[in-house]
């Protein structure tokens, strides 16, 4: 208990350190537009299978499920369209973008405070904070909900695809279904995740990597427990905001 109110204070102190004018606009900037490049062009193709196949996966077991001759083959549609944006595009692509940007954030925070970088640009004056946290955290929160997005769209258009390929229900038959009983507010609810699940994953990345202490060794474990923190804390925020917000 003590280590987690130590270890939550210290979280808190980094966040709050963030906030602070840049010495150098331009250096931010371009930190800034490194991290979108890193974080979304990086993840795009794991985001893109993985969003495709689970929206497959999803159309394929709904129709095995629905036997009865009385639903009409649209509600598969229907299922497919609101499980992908309420749930699996916004959790299972963060879970995976915690293992794949988290990992990378908190290696390379950790490798920079091992190997004395760290130590040196405060000694130059720059607040690390600001400079190397602050680029992470605020193009995770552009970028993730870009790959949300993405991963919606492709779920739903994987379902389609194999919906139509599998013979279970022809194209026309899939887009009537997507657009009968659509609420606009599951796509509101969807980014309110995206936004929560991006800050989770870039400020705990960060936390575990800017404050790693020892040799390469802890560098690892360091990273595996940001993924496994990231991860627990996106599946409690994702039950908090189910309960709150539906």
């Amino acid at each position: 208990m003590k280590k987690f109110i130590s270890d939550f204070g210290r979280y808190i102190l980094m966040i709050k350190g963030m906030f602070s004018m840049p010495e150098n606009f331009k250096m931010y900037w371009k930190e800034f537009m490194h991290q979108c490049s890193d974080i979304g062009i990086g993840s795009l193709g794991i985001v893109a299978i993985i969003s495709v196949f689970m929206g497959a996966v999803s159309a394929v077991q709904t129709a095995y499920q629905l036997v009865s001759p009385l639903i009409p083959k649209s509600t598969i549609a229907q299922i497919v369209r609101d499980t992908v944006i309420l749930e699996f595009a916004p959790t299972l692509v963060s879970i995976v973008l915690a293992g794949v940007v988290g990992s990378k954030i908190a290696s390379e925070l950790g490798n920079m405070r091992v190997s004395e970088q760290i130590d040196a640009l405060e000694i130059m004056g720059i607040n690390t904070k600001a400079y190397l946290i602050g680029p992470k955290i605020l193009a995770s929160m552009v970028v993730i909900p870009m790959l949300v997005v993405i991963a919606a769209v492709l779920g739903i258009y994987g379902g389609r695809l194999a919906g139509t390929a599998a013979g279970i229900l022809s194209a026309s038959t899939y887009d009537k279904g997507l657009l009968e009983g659509f609420l606009p507010y599951n796509a509101v609810f969807c980014m309110v995740k995206a936004y929560t699940f991006a800050f989770i994953i870039s400020s705990i990345s960060s936390f575990f990597g800017y404050y790693v202490t020892g040799g390469s060794l802890e560098i690892g474990r360091s990273s595996t427990k940001a993924v496994v923190v990231s991860c627990i804390l996106i599946l409690f925020a994702d039950y908090l905001l189910s309960a709150l917000l539906l």
